[in-house]
């Protein structure tokens, strides 16, 4: 007599997959997503910190600030020069920008930011708006970045980042006017309300050595 599975024994077991599946594959996809977001922010900041780098010594100064990096006009011709840029934008909009944003919390983010600044779509697809915004010695300019341009999910966190620039050269969070001094402590990047404001994801990312933990 051969031995074989009977079909209520194949059926049972199609059965316990499928729910294994049903309760994994989810997870999974959020995960691989999560990588994919983080993957290409590191790619822009890659790219920027190369840029700031370049800049600096072409201009032969010890920092970005004598470097000539002292206003909107300065950081959008370092952009214009040393980046491929494939879209201009006269403000936050398509096709640089989406025309609205969310916190992780879900709640809109609509005037958290400045919308009439020139943006750009690099060649990767990123989209960046840089502005000069010096309120201390050290802190001289953010830089909005969705990873995807104008494509969704259009959530900060996930796809828009703000990074902002000292003039060391160092690309960290910006929480307020009193840090002046980058790198930041990871006790100051935590101390920033990622899911209700613009600024604190970035830094938890730098804390979790680019992990999305949140």
């Amino acid at each position: 007599m051969k031995k074989a599975f009977t079909l209520a024994e194949v059926l049972v077991t199609l059965g316990i997959i499928g729910v294994v599946s049903a309760m994994t594959v989810p997870t999974l996809m959020q995960n691989h997503q999560r990588k994919t977001y983080v993957t290409q922010l590191h790619k822009v900041y890659n790219e920027i910190s190369q840029v700031l780098l370049q800049y600096q010594s072409d201009k032969n100064a010890v920092n970005l600030t004598e470097a000539g990096l002292t206003s909107t006009a300065a950081l959008q011709n370092m952009i214009t020069s040393y980046m491929k840029i494939v879209a201009t934008c006269d403000s936050v909009a398509e096709p640089c920008f989406s025309d609205s944003y969310k916190y992780i919390n879900g709640n809109s983010a609509a005037g958290a930011y400045t919308n009439n600044v020139k943006s750009y779509v690099l060649a990767s697809g990123a989209a960046i708006r840089p502005v000069y915004s010096k309120p201390s010695t050290y802190k001289i300019a953010n830089f909005m970045v969705d990873i995807n341009g104008a494509k969704g999910p259009n959530i900060s966190g996930r796809d828009l980042f703000f990074l902002y620039l000292y003039s060391n050269g160092i690309i960290d969070e910006g929480p307020d006017e009193t840090v002046n001094n980058a790198p930041l402590t990871e006790d100051q990047r935590e101390a920033l309300n990622c899911e209700t404001s613009l600024n604190g994801c970035f830094g938890r990312l730098l804390n979790d050595n680019w992990e999305m933990n949140y």
